[in-house]
């Protein structure tokens, strides 16, 4: 996959949203990494503020690539901060989505959670 570097033009974001409660998921760890073939590259690790979302994009600029990209999002560390009792093992612990960016746009990659389902989409 060819990949591109541009000053300008995409932005990477994301939000979080406890079905469960109908709330943001404040305080949930989030990490980034860039994937290339086999190899993962760990970029940033961020957590949700207030309203589920990060207080910056999570790449934007010249940090902005096209590639393929993994989200990994702390829901059992969240939902276990919450008050909510888990099985051991949890049946979502981590959830790891992993999405290409092949256009220079801005891609919005939110998480819905619960404890037992979550869903994705591209966002806008």
């Amino acid at each position: 996959m060819a990949e591109t570097s541009k000053a300008d033009g995409g932005r990477l974001t994301t939000h979080v949203l406890d079905t469960a409660t109908g709330r943001p998921a404040k305080g949930l760890s989030i990490a980034l990494f860039r994937v290339s073939g086999e190899a993962r590259t760990h970029l940033k690790t961020v957590t949700t503020n207030d309203d589920g979302r990060c207080d910056a994009p999570l790449l934007a600029g010249a940090d902005f690539r096209t590639g393929e990209y993994e989200l990994v999002f702390a829901a059992g560390d969240y939902l276990r901060g919450q008050g909510i009792s888990l099985p051991q093992p949890a049946f979502l612990d981590v959830v790891p989505i992993r999405f290409g960016m092949a256009e220079e746009r801005h891609y919005h990659v939110p998480l819905l959670i619960s404890p037992y389902g979550y869903s994705t989409y591209r966002g806008s």
